[in-house]
């Protein structure tokens, strides 16, 4: 299990679960809760160092926000950028996956100096991803129509918990390569449910106008971008256009994942991790 930690800051006091030993890093998700049983994209970390798992601004026990804006990835990056400070510490690493890869692109942007190197994966430099005909949010996708039934039967306040759950796992196995490993995929504890305000921020204000592919050539911090090559989130092209752009990077591909690398190839992904 994970220590739960209360970092106060000069922002307010964030929830933050600790494990392993090693150098810091942390690793959050744009719209995600976690709590004491971890998280699967954040256990492999735990390895090689001490790992912070952020509930950032309105996720879990952390303070909430007090105007629309504060669930922007700018004023998560300051932030985490609090929390840093209160922890005492000079730098830290970030890894990240989808929209946490996203935040960790800004991150980079916006204080490169408090980095010492950033690891994402499944994510895109701007929205463009959503027009993929390789990705389900695209409505070209054979599976957007699917999706969107899903997301508005599980968004009905009239939804039961129970009809929520096969949806949820529907959705879910649109991104596996393997579909047919679901059970053995998630059959272990794991935390990061969605926080339905900071997704609606996300899809809705911040994403229209989501676009940093211009500023990656600025970061120059070591970085690691990593996908499945059949990633149906965020196609494996759009990674290939973050690695070729961000000057000190390399890109790892997994020829056996759709979204979840971490968990569908998590041998891969380890060996990954004893690289950094």
């Amino acid at each position: 299990m994970w220590t739960q930690q209360f970092i106060e800051t000069t922002r307010g006091s964030f929830e933050v679960f600790i494990k392993g030993e090693g150098e810091p890093i942390c690793v959050t998700h744009l719209y995600s809760a976690y709590n004491e049983k971890g998280n699967t994209f954040a256990n492999p970390f735990t390895e090689h160092y001490t790992v912070y798992l952020v509930n950032l601004r309105g996720a879990g026990n952390s303070v909430e926000s007090v105007y629309k804006d504060d669930l922007s990835m700018k004023v998560a990056v300051k932030d985490l950028e609090a929390i840093r400070t209160s922890l005492q510490f000079d730098q830290w690493a970030f890894a990240g996956h989808s929209t946490g890869g996203m935040l960790g692109l800004v991150y980079a942007i916006q204080a490169p100096e408090s980095l010492t190197k950033m690891i994402i994966g499944g994510a895109a430099a701007s929205k463009e991803y959503m027009n993929h005909p390789g990705s389900i949010y695209c409505q070209e996708n054979p599976n957007n129509e699917r999706l969107r039934e899903i997301i508005r039967t599980i968004n009905h306040p009239g939804t039961l918990v129970e009809e929520k759950r096969p949806l949820s796992r529907e959705w879910i196995e649109m991104s596996l390569y393997l579909p047919e490993n679901y059970e053995q995929y998630f059959n272990k504890p794991n935390s990061g449910s969605t926080v339905p305000e900071r997704l609606d921020y996300y899809s809705y204000t911040e994403l229209p106008n989501y676009d940093v592919t211009a500023q990656l050539s600025t970061i120059s911090i070591p970085t690691t971008v990593y996908c499945g090559l059949h990633d149906a989130q965020c196609p494996h092209t759009f990674s290939e256009q973050m690695a070729n752009a961000i000057p000190n990077s390399k890109l790892i591909t997994f020829d056996e994942s759709n979204h979840f690398p971490f968990t569908e190839e998590p041998e891969k992904f380890a060996e990954m991790l004893v690289d950094q």
